[in-house]
Order: structure tokens, then sequence, then C-alpha cells
């Protein structure tokens, strides 16, 4: 399980860092939803997943999600992987499908 979290919190996070950069939609997941998760899985000062974030997460895609487990980006973007492993349990949401 805590895998399968890992993968989708690592996308998530890489698209909220690069798509802080460019208004997108990745994985049914808008600029804006990407946004509302950002603080909480950054390094520094990292705070709880907003409402606003917890919706984003629990209309993304999670199959398409899966597909960015392995980015090396997150580390280099100022993302805490052990944060964004965490995200989907702290908004109460299973883990996705990978």
């Amino acid at each position: 399980m805590v895998a399968r979290a890992h993968v989708f919190v690592v996308f998530v996070v890489f698209a909220v860092v690069v798509g802080g950069l460019h208004a997108m939609e990745i994985c049914n997941m808008n600029q804006d939803g990407l946004d509302a998760c950002k603080p909480s899985v950054m390094t520094q000062n990292p705070v709880d997943p907003t409402p606003e974030c917890c919706k984003a997460v629990a209309g993304a895609d999670m199959g398409c999600l899966c597909s960015y487990r392995d980015s090396t980006m997150l580390p280099y973007l100022g993302i805490d992987p052990a944060l964004a492993v965490g995200l989907p349990a702290k908004c109460s949401l299973p883990a996705p499908p990978c």
C-alpha cells in the first residue's frame, strides 16, 4: 500500500511543481488542484492537505498518476517523498492501483 501511495504522491508533487510554470491538467487534476496540493508535499514548512487538495486527489486518474512513480525530479524540486507518500492517507483516500 505504501508503494502505491508513493507512486501517486510522486506524480502529484511533480505535477504541482511543474504545473506551477504553466496552466495544465494532468491525469484529471487541473492547475487549481495541483496548486492546492503543493504546500502539503514541499520540504520546507509542509501543511496538511486542504479540502481542495483532497478533492483534486479524489478526482484524479490513479492509473495515469502511477506512471510517474519513479520520477527523480521530486527531491530536485524540493518535494519530500515521505510527505508525498502520506498525502492520500491524510485525505482519507485509498492508495492508487499501481
